[in-house]
């Protein structure tokens, strides 16, 4: 990984692939497209020339050095649940070994409804794996990711922002802020929506606001986790805990916005009280929480995920309820459709933003994501109305889906991100 030197004049550097976000998803999609940017000769002797890549991250980042190693969680470090298909991708693209160090691995899914006697149980034994997935800091993948980075032959642009972006002939036209001047093949959007380019481009998104809020910390348990995840439906708002190291968990709590706000303001104590009444004791007594974070949760989705020239990913594309976790997980998997459309566009002799190439990373992520929304967001639906009639009838499929284990295999499975 280089930084650009600074360019004469107004010439403009030429890349196969500028990637406009060097985030969680940025980043992977550099990782995975490693070996893209090192082809060598074809059985046949044919020339595969290397792909030009280029990352534009807004933020300074933290310097990725092999002491990134001593990385030592705090107490309030934000985590990710990574689905075992995610965990699969990682190791394609050469990280999993290092960011394993940091992982805690899932061997149990609980779910539950409070109020109500039924519950299922997806078991990693059942499905004969180590583990359904991991909980990783937010902040050990970025290190790791972003130490993968610094051996890759890309040109990293950070910090940077694009402060312009029009369309070429071959693609796209980038002006930094600071006026120098990219053209870019393919131009992928990885950036999480904050920056506007999609609108600049009249790329417009649909948004569903779900009046909730999700309130996020970490929480010490009175007694080992053994592995659990817990989503627990309350009439009030879905609730996770994600397995940390030692006794730690993640909470994901879902409220109303007032509801959240005064959950933010209370003394820790009065806090751990309401989130105990709220979760019960299948987990054990919460004994400590660290810092307290919120945000609102809407269901957004671009009104395009492709043009000629483009391709929108992670939180750009689409922004999920947390309460499958299946966020990060979808993007990972948009992350790989997209190098396979690329190195099959690129098997035919054509540019990573043809437009060929991008109906068939199209093709291949429609179903999936679509799949993945209509799960999450029919599980709010589902599971958001309140009924005494419609409460036993949740309990009795719960129950039930531990007595069909072709079902629950089957979902257990989609739920990993094996199947799709």
């Amino acid at each position: 990984m280089s930084e650009p030197e600074a360019m004469s004049g107004r010439d403009a550097e030429h890349f196969d692939i500028v990637i406009i976000g060097g985030g969680l998803v940025g980043a992977s999609l550099a990782c995975a497209l490693a070996p893209l940017m090192a082809r060598v000769a074809d059985e046949k002797g044919r020339e595969a020339a290397a792909l030009r890549v280029a990352v534009i991250e807004a933020n300074e980042l933290p310097a990725a050095t092999a002491d990134a190693r001593r990385f030592q969680p705090s107490f309030d470090a934000r985590a990710s649940a990574i689905a075992a298909g995610s965990r699969q991708r990682f190791t394609a693209f050469g990280v999993w070994e290092a960011m394993c160090e940091h992982a805690t691995p899932i061997r149990t899914i609980h779910v539950s409804e409070r109020g109500h006697l039924g519950a299922t149980r997806m078991r990693a034994s059942e499905l004969e794996v180590a583990a359904l997935g991991h909980v990783i800091p937010n902040a050990w993948m970025g290190q790791v990711l972003h130490r993968q980075l610094a051996e890759l032959p890309l040109a990293w642009y950070c910090p940077a922002r694009v402060a312009e972006i029009a369309v070429t002939a071959e693609g796209h036209r980038l002006t930094l802020e600071d006026g120098r001047l990219i053209e870019a093949e393919l131009t992928v959007l990885a950036d999480g929506g904050r920056s506007g380019l999609k609108e600049r481009l009249g790329i417009h998104s649909a948004a569903q606001d779900y009046e909730q809020h999700a309130l996020i910390a970490t929480v010490e348990m009175s007694q080992p986790h053994q592995g659990v995840a817990y989503e627990r439906f309350t009439s009030e708002g879905p609730m996770a805990l994600l397995p940390l190291a030692g006794k730690r968990m993640e909470l994901v709590w879902t409220r109303s916005p007032a509801d959240t706000e005064s959950l933010m303001t209370l003394p820790d104590s009065d806090f751990l009280q309401a989130l105990q009444r709220a979760f019960g004791e299948r987990a054990g007594r919460f004994r400590r929480v660290g810092q307290r974070h919120a945000y609102p949760l809407s269901l957004v989705r671009a009104s395009e995920g492709t043009r000629p020239g483009l391709a929108v990913l992670g939180n750009a594309a689409h922004a999920l309820h947390p309460v499958a976790g299946q966020g990060f997980n979808l993007a990972l998997r948009g992350v790989t459709d997209l190098v396979a459309a690329i190195e099959a566009g690129l098997t035919r002799g054509e540019s990573p933003g043809a437009t060929s190439v991008l109906s068939d990373f199209e093709e291949r992520r429609g179903a999936d994501r679509d799949n993945v929304v209509l799960f999450s967001d029919g599980l709010i639906r589902l599971f958001g109305v309140e009924s005494r009639w419609l409460g036993h009838a949740r309990a009795a499929g719960l129950i039930g889906l531990n007595l069909v284990s072709p079902l629950k295999r089957l979902l257990a499975r989609r739920s990993m991100g094996i199947e799709r």
